[in-house]
């Protein structure tokens, strides 16, 4: 892979960032919030690129003229191209062939834009969710507005206080246990989709008479005191009691990064 082949290689690496970022692709692989430092990592790629583009010419531009100066200095010395013309001749090294390697991720990115992680995942990874320092006050709104990990939160560690008397409304994806008991879960992640952890409610009450995995529900009820805990990190799983459910397209974004706050 010579200089212009790996110019090319960031060029299109690039691009394709430009474009992860300018549309919902790039959610797939990281938070909202990193958008900017994808698209500022594009558009540094595509300055490198050309400007390795344009210095090699000048290279050979410069060592082309140098040659040529080489030869009219050895033909005007001794008339012949003897040892003294040869020594501006260099031998170019050849990079592995396994750099061409480095196309393989490039071309993943353009080809395949690879789900949202489901109910596979959740069901495999302990709950995320953690004890917040305090608690914003609840939506006004009949039913509330509320994401899964907030509700979780008030419901787990709050014991439901902030929640008595109203009612909720959540949305997320499914997945049943081994038994069939159905969750709702939101994928959370700090950074990245490599770092993605679920928060998972119990779900009771009116529920649909079928349930599919990773099908999105948009889940309307009220608090519900049980609470269980995580069989793979024996984190708190606390219900919310259904008093309507309807199946929703999957979300702008599929993750929730509000975990960490």
């Amino acid at each position: 892979m010579n200089r212009q082949a790996q110019a090319a290689v960031m060029f299109l690496l690039g691009a394709a960032l430009l474009h992860a970022g300018s549309t919902d692709l790039y959610l797939r692989y990281v938070k909202e919030g990193l958008q900017p430092l994808l698209l500022a990592s594009g558009a540094v790629l595509i300055a490198a690129a050309l400007a390795t583009v344009w210095y090699e010419r000048r290279r050979h531009r410069s060592q082309g003229e140098q040659a040529s100066r080489d030869s009219r200095d050895s033909h005007g010395s001794d008339g012949s191209d003897g040892p003294q013309g040869s020594r501006g001749h260099t031998h170019d090294h050849p990079e592995p062939r396994i750099s061409w390697l480095l196309l393989l991720p490039l071309l993943a990115l353009i080809l395949i834009a690879p789900p949202a992680l489901g109910s596979y995942s959740a069901l495999r990874s302990g709950t995320a969710l953690q004890k917040p320092y305090a608690y914003g006050k609840l939506p006004t709104a009949d039913p509330a507005p509320l994401s899964v990990i907030d509700y979780a939160s008030r419901a787990a560690y709050d014991h439901g206080r902030s929640l008595h008397g109203r009612q909720v409304r959540i949305t997320g994806f499914l997945a049943l246990d081994h038994a069939g008991a159905p969750y709702l879960v939101r994928m959370a992640l700090n950074c990245c989709a490599a770092d993605a952890q679920p928060v998972k409610v119990g779900l009771t009450g009116d529920l649909p008479p079928v349930l599919r995995p990773d099908a999105w529900l948009e889940v309307t009820g009220t608090y519900a005191p049980r609470l269980t805990h995580d069989p793979v990190n024996n984190g708190p799983i606390p219900y919310l009691k259904v008093t309507s459910a309807q199946p929703v397209p999957v979300p702008h974004d599929p993750y929730d990064e509000t975990w960490n706050n």
